[in-house]
């Protein structure tokens, strides 16, 4: 059984059909899914979704997209709802120079701020990084090195960065880019991490895997991104299944509280 570690199936492209897809998931090898978080809006939907679904679990954050919008009355929101019992991260947070839709003295604050929310709720985090590897590396850094654990999701660096976050105590979060022609670099970091150290996503509804792209993604396509990990490293499909979900199993179901 696959544990898809990052999906959003709070958006609206889901909405014709979202409660019956969820529950479809476990017939189809998928037995957990964590709903990651990106606007206010999306938070309660998330923690509805894993009120419903047995094997749905939610992550609660903000997005770099929208740190021009954060407040500290939405920090406090963000760990209130963090009280609730299926969940299990905060974020997503990080930081997009990519698309800079924020100012990104507010994506590094309320990256930082999130962050610190995490380590203080015991909580592991969810860290985006689009063309900002040396300000993420960084201030993930900082706060690993005082306790907090997580993981990159939709990782897209190469095996020197990889090894630095897996040196820090994160894991990686390998999705669809994977499959795709031009994922060499990312190719070398899945090469060079250890299996242990890996978690798969699949970013749903964005990032379908070849040979799909262009489809809106769910869960069930997990098993193209597990098919291109288990080549690369020469392993079984059910051995990459099994080893990623005792991985998520262990960063996101492992909570202890850090002084």
């Amino acid at each position: 059984m696959f544990f898809d570690s990052h999906v959003h199936y709070d958006d609206g492209r889901y909405d014709a059909d979202r409660d019956e897809l969820l529950a479809s998931l476990p017939e189809n090898g998928v037995d957990h899914c964590v709903n990651s978080g990106s606007d206010v809006n999306s938070l309660r939907k998330g923690i509805g979704m894993a009120e419903r679904h047995a094997h749905m679990y939610a992550a609660v954050g903000i997005h770099p997209h929208y740190a021009d919008a954060m407040t500290e009355e939405r920090l406090g929101e963000i760990e209130r709802l963090a009280e609730h019992p299926k969940v299990v991260a905060v974020g997503e947070t990080g930081l997009d120079y990519h698309y800079d839709n924020s100012g990104r003295e507010a994506q590094r604050c309320w990256f930082g701020r999130q962050l610190g929310l995490a380590l203080k709720l015991g909580l592991p985090a969810v860290v985006h990084s689009r063309d900002a590897s040396a300000d993420c590396f960084e201030t993930v850094r900082e706060y690993a090195l005082r306790g907090l654990r997580g993981v990159i999701h939709c990782y897209s660096d190469g095996a020197e960065l990889a090894l630095e976050y897996i040196n820090l105590g994160f894991y990686i979060g390998i999705g669809g880019v994977i499959t795709f022609p031009k994922a060499g670099r990312l190719i070398g970091a899945v090469e060079a991490a250890p299996i242990d150290k890996i978690l798969l996503e699949t970013d749903c509804p964005y990032l379908s895997p070849a040979p799909l792209r262009g489809e809106r993604n769910d869960s069930r396509k997990l098993k193209y991104i597990a098919e291109k990990v288990a080549a690369l490293k020469k392993i079984s499909v059910e051995e990459v299944a099994a080893r990623t979900s005792a991985n998520a199993k262990k960063l996101f179901f492992n909570k202890k509280t850090v002084a």
